[in-house]
């Protein structure tokens, strides 16, 4: 099992940056598949981006292609997602998941490890 910590949320403007941080530890962070998500009271996770174990391939959902960028660091266990152009619309609480296979997918089941969150608040 690994755990993962999420932090780098706060409060911005429409039109602003921010950058989360999702912290591996307890077991090697390369040999997982790593998601971020993100969640609205009383729905389901939504798929934002997924990168592969090396972060030589990476899918984004529809509603962020072009304005959020997914990266990882396996030296210092870290993955990252830079957040620019940011849209009321994409406040939420943004979770970090890994899993253990290859592939590189939007479905939050298949995700087996999960982050506590960390909260963005996009202001119009």
């Amino acid at each position: 099992q690994v755990q993962l910590v999420e932090s780098g949320g706060g409060l911005v403007q429409t039109g602003g940056s921010l950058r989360l941080s999702c912290a591996a530890s307890g077991s090697t962070f390369s040999g997982y598949t790593m998601g971020w998500f993100r969640q609205t009271p009383g729905k389901d996770p939504d798929f934002v981006a997924a990168i592969s174990k090396s972060g030589g391939s990476t899918l984004y959902g529809d509603s962020v292609k072009g304005r959020f960028t997914i990266s990882r660091d396996n030296a210092k266990n870290t993955m990252y997602l830079q957040m620019d152009s940011l849209k009321p619309e994409d406040t939420a609480v943004y979770i970090c998941a890994a899993k253990r296979g290859s592939q590189v997918v939007a479905a939050y089941r298949v995700y087996d490890n999960w982050g506590q969150g960390t909260q963005v608040t996009v202001s119009s």
